[in-house]
């Protein structure tokens, strides 16, 4: 049993999610880190521009290190600990893309796409908090 493997079903908005191994959510979220870095990489040069991509910057790229930290957690209670911060760090990303989109700053087609994958691992990361609180309680 893998505490990293999450798959969950959403009757409301009626999707599901594969199981991912650590490696695959290791892969896929160090590609969001580098998709965060490019759309940072493009915001306009003037003040608001360069405030918001810093934040989008460290939160962006926080959520791949902060995984890879929580895949060397030391016991459960650390692994819950670290998946609080990339959760905190993948919701913080999804805010500051879409200050961007509601403030004009780049059109909101170019940063839905990396908007959604922020969803998405955002959902990722709960449902994984919750298997593993779950699977630490059913020890105990």
């Amino acid at each position: 049993m893998s505490i990293y493997n999450c798959q969950f079903w959403n009757s409301r908005a009626n999707f599901k999610i594969k199981i991912m191994t650590k490696e695959e959510l290791l892969e896929r979220t160090k590609k969001f880190a580098l998709r965060v870095m490019n759309l940072t990489n493009v915001l306009p040069e003037k003040n608001r521009g360069r405030l918001v991509g810093n934040q989008l910057f460290r939160s962006g790229t926080s959520v791949a290190a902060n995984y890879r930290a929580a895949c060397r957690a030391r016991s459960t209670a650390e692994f819950i600990s670290k998946l609080c911060i990339v959760e905190e760090e993948v919701d913080e990303s999804a805010f500051w893309m879409e200050m961007i989109i509601e403030s004009g700053m780049i059109k909101k087609d170019l940063v839905e796409p990396l908007l959604k994958e922020a969803r998405e691992l955002l959902a990722i990361f709960i449902a994984s908090k919750k298997t593993a609180r779950k699977n630490n309680e059913d020890r105990k």
